[in-house]
């Protein structure tokens, strides 16, 4: 393994843990990469368009059913962008349409999180308040700019936001389209927003909805939370999925400040935008999915933008010092038993750079095919492809129990509900375990049997909903 760094620079690592052996006929390659961005910390600035310090050795790749090989690379041009302050921006879009106003705290929540998540942004941020309804309105700075934080900024930001009163529809694309337009005029690498709703959107028809996220996708990230239990949860976790960001609810508008502070917290500790998951196969070699799989389930498949011959992009967004895990099934030409292939080569990039600089490669794995007629080792199951199976079906479960449940299939919701109990037991994701026991009344976790609860609360099954594809990580 060979590293380039320097301090305060975020350094990214690949790990790939995967059973290689496949059965004589075996063509399905399955393996879990870990993803590790590690020691930017949040001081001297963020990093983009960075410049990796240029090729380094090819990964080895292991020979066990553990963790593969790996290769990193830091960034040694970026340490000189730390005198130039955090290269980011943020957008805050507030619901203020007429609902907010009932019962008054949820409008007065609101106001008093926003000001607590200005209050958070660093200085030499970019950042901007938009007022929604069924139509946006900049609260501050106005002018279709960005402030930049300062003392004086995040004050006049606070005072503005008092002004906010609640009154009109809802058009969330209208929100996204102005925060798009105001993170566009800056020049950083780092773009976010976080977009607050309590109701439906039903000032804008669902295809609106989807042509602005569309259009947004890949220009910002965006954190999406609904408060209260009026709101609909497939309409807030689509905008946090299209725009890879996070999706929650409040359900008690008192919870909203230190919802939003946490939220901005995580945004300026984004060091690196627009990360890319790159994955190269050989000739003959189709990929079947790839999918994040930790810290929540994000299906990327259909996301690919190619990159290259028999190479595809899948986006992942911005980082800070994290760990992701993603889930790549691949499915390769049959071969004797005793030959061996390279079945993928996966490798985090930052795209091409403004001024038209190369992609750089930040890291990469390598993921092998190797058939043996040995059946014990063509029939071993990685624990991390297991788990990570699991959870993705947990989410899966949960998300089709509950759409049961709602038809009136008591029968069938209790099916799903009672496989996803079990599921969480399994896999030790204690935290979806507690939300399926407000649902379910659970028998005997360990055989999936449990009875629909007679009365489920409105917040009880949204939040079930909202956090079915939150996951656990692999107990090493």
């Amino acid at each position: 393994m060979a590293t380039f760094s320097k301090s305060n620079v975020p350094q990214f690592s690949v790990e790939v843990y995967q059973n290689e052996y496949l059965p004589e006929g075996g063509r399905e390659v399955n393996a879990i990469v870990t993803v590790t961005a590690t020691g930017g910390g949040t001081t001297g600035g963020t990093i983009g368009g960075a410049t990796a310090g240029g090729m380094v050795s090819s990964a080895s790749i292991g020979t066990g059913a553990g963790a593969g090989g790996g290769t990193e690379w830091g960034d040694p041009t970026a340490a000189g962008r730390a005198d130039r302050g955090p290269d980011a921006a943020v957008v805050i879009m507030v619901d203020c349409s007429g609902s907010m106003d009932y019962p008054p705290t949820k409008m007065r929540g609101a106001r008093d999180a926003t000001a607590a998540a200005v209050g958070t942004v660093r200085d030499g941020v970019a950042f901007a308040v938009v007022a929604g309804t069924h139509q946006a309105k900049e609260v501050y700075p106005g002018g279709g700019r960005l402030a930049v934080a300062s003392e004086a900024t995040r004050a006049q930001a606070k005072d503005a936001l008092r002004k906010l009163s609640a009154g009109g529809g809802t058009a969330i694309g209208t929100w996204l389209r102005l925060a798009d337009r105001l993170l566009g005029s800056a020049d950083v690498a780092i773009r976010h927003g976080i977009l607050l709703t309590d109701g439906r959107n039903e000032h804008e028809s669902p295809e609106d909805l989807r042509n602005s996220l569309e259009a947004c996708a890949g220009r910002f990230t965006c954190d999406a939370r609904g408060v209260g239990t009026d709101w609909e949860v497939k309409e807030v976790t689509a905008i946090a999925s299209a725009l890879l960001g996070s999706a929650d609810i409040v359900a008690d508008p008192a919870g909203l400040t230190a919802d939003f502070t946490r939220m901005m917290e995580s945004a300026m500790g984004k060091e690196v935008g627009d990360v890319t998951l790159r994955l190269w196969t050989p000739q003959g070699a189709e990929v079947v999915f790839v999918k994040q799989v930790a810290p929540t389930v994000e299906e990327l498949t259909g996301r690919r933008m190619e990159s290259g011959p028999r190479s595809g992009d899948y986006p992942t967004g911005s980082w800070g010092d994290e760990s992701r895990d993603y889930h790549v099934c691949v499915r390769v030409p049959d071969a004797g038993v005793g030959r061996e292939m390279l079945a993928a080569r996966v490798s985090l990039v930052l795209p091409e750079a403004a001024g038209g600089g190369a992609p750089r490669p930040l890291s990469q794995g390598l993921v092998r095919a190797v058939w043996t007629d040995d059946l014990a080792a063509s029939t071993s199951i990685n624990p991390q492809v297991a788990h990570y199976t699991g959870q993705a079906e947990l989410a899966r479960v949960i998300q089709q129990g509950l759409h049961l449940r709602k038809a009136g299939d008591i029968d069938g919701a209790t099916a799903k509900l009672g496989r996803a109990v079990q599921l969480a037991g399994v896999s030790g994701n204690e935290g979806t375990a507690k939300l399926l026991a407000k649902v379910v009344d659970v028998v005997d976790a360990a055989t999936g049997t449990v009875r629909l609860k007679a009365k489920v609360t409105e917040e009880a099954e949204m939040t079930l909903e909202t956090r079915s594809t939150k996951t656990v990580r692999v107990k090493k």
